[in-house]
């Protein structure tokens, strides 16, 4: 069964839809995430870049990842709002901050990347596993 999944910026400038499957969901702890959303972490969902829909403009920003893959951070122009994540390792995929959901309380972390780079505040929930 094919998911529908709706959500945008704070403004409202940008909108998303995408009709596809979540390929997977997680909390990612790396220095990257953290700066993009401002706290200890970025809770996010992947989805194929091809089902992604989006009505308004994306700008996105281009920097190595701690692993040293080129990734870009995608926000509303207007409100600053991050949106999205993408990365040249994975060209078909695109991440999805889970808080731009219209409906945010349905997102489940299934696990925990860069769980060693999480701050002493904001430490990984035990119940999820590494990846």
């Amino acid at each position: 069964m094919t998911d529908i999944i709706n959500g945008g910026c704070a403004c409202g400038a940008v909108r998303y839809e995408c009709r596809a499957k979540i390929e997977f969901s997680f909390n990612c702890h790396c220095r990257k995430c953290q700066r993009a959303t401002g706290g200890g972490h970025s809770s996010a969902f992947a989805i194929p870049k091809v089902e992604f829909k989006v009505s308004g403009i994306i700008r996105e920003f281009a920097s190595p990842s701690d692993n040293g893959a080129i990734t870009y951070a995608g926000f509303c122009p207007e409100c600053g709002s991050p949106l999205t994540s993408r990365t040249e390792r994975f060209p078909e995929r695109i991440y999805v901050h889970a808080a731009t959901l219209d409906d945010p309380s349905k997102f489940c972390p299934a696990f925990v990347v860069y769980g060693e780079m999480a701050q002493p505040w904001d430490a990984p929930h035990e119940h999820l596993s590494g990846a």
